[in-house]
């Protein structure tokens, strides 16, 4: 354990951001899993073995409305394609993990590769081990809040709409913070762009996968232009 002390002093101050969300957002799944009659242990279940915010949200309308399984399927592959995208832009990052990298693969959330994507970790750190604690911590700091508010919600009676906009918003504080710290924002800019207007061509409920392909197309032309340009500057360089 001692080995891994530099790298979790170092990862651990850049979860606070999640943390505060998570325990928030966990919260308040938590409630409104106990709202619908399912107690603690089956929020820490599904916090813990599923571990998607936005799909365990939805997970609690399809199990109390009795969805039907492929249908549910179906909605789950839609909600999280995103993350197929998430996972080739950490190819690089995630490639040589070995023992850490089923874990890495299954707890990469819309926070924890907020986290992990722009991280320039210093070269006396064993890099794996930094991102397994910035996976872990968040991982864990869902399940508590999810658990704290379960059990609360045995004691404390709200109305619980609108709790679900937790997540979103804490997403759009991410996003923020990222903003404020880059200089480029053309990624950015591609995504909202290319979001809207698949949103007004496939509607709400089908504009997520078409908009994640045309983000994807849209990057990797600019960068192949980008690849082109930097090659003919280095050829006349020379």
């Amino acid at each position: 354990m001692k080995n891994n002390i530099p790298e979790f002093q170092y990862a651990f101050p850049r979860t606070i951001p999640v943390f505060v969300g998570y325990l928030f957002l966990g919260a308040a799944y938590g409630f409104l899993m106990n709202v619908n009659g399912y107690g603690v242990l089956w929020t820490f279940a599904a916090s813990a073995l599923v571990f998607a915010g936005s799909l365990q949200y939805l997970g609690i309308t399809m199990l109390t409305a009795a969805e039907n399984p492929l249908v549910a399927l179906a909605m789950s592959l839609m909600i999280n394609a995103r993350h197929l995208f998430y996972g080739i832009s950490m190819l690089e990052k995630y490639g040589k993990a070995a023992k850490y990298k089923a874990y890495l693969i299954f707890g990469l959330t819309d926070e924890t590769f907020s986290v992990v994507c722009h991280e320039q970790i210093p070269e006396k750190l064993d890099r794996d081990k930094v991102y397994f604690w910035i996976t872990l911590l968040d991982h864990g700091y869902w399940v508590l809040g999810s658990v704290l508010g379960a059990i609360a919600g045995n004691f404390i009676t709200f109305d619980t709409t609108g709790l679900d906009f937790a997540l979103t918003a804490l997403f759009v504080v991410i996003v923020t913070e990222q903003w404020k710290q880059t200089q480029g924002h053309t990624p950015a800019l591609i995504g909202a762009l290319a979001s809207a207007a698949c949103l007004v061509i496939w509607g709400a409920k089908s504009f997520i996968v078409p908009a994640m392909a045309v983000i994807l197309v849209i990057l990797a032309l600019n960068y192949q232009r980008q690849k082109k340009k930097e090659e003919g500057t280095d050829y006349e360089s020379c």
